[in-house]
């Protein structure tokens, strides 16, 4: 599952951050990297950007660009 999947109140771990070049490394750079867990705080009305909680900051991010970011449910977690 991708990151842009996930609804507000959901979360998981970052498994693979998909991309080539600046794309991939400017995800990287703000923190979008594998083992971290993220949290939807929320999705902008129009259903683009959305708003996520992760290493102690919030950060916005469009939907296309969560689509290159593969992640593991949290409740897919507990039941592994």
């Amino acid at each position: 599952m991708t990151l842009d999947q996930l609804t507000p109140g959901e979360g998981g771990i970052i498994l693979k951050v998909h991309g080539e070049g600046a794309l991939r490394r400017r995800l990287l750079d703000m923190g979008l990297t594998p083992k971290t867990h993220v949290h939807v705080h929320k999705i902008a009305p129009m259903g683009d950007p959305m708003e996520l909680q992760l290493r102690g900051y919030t950060l916005t991010l469009r939907l296309e660009d969560a689509a290159k970011i593969d992640i593991q449910k949290e409740e897919e977690l507990h039941h592994a």
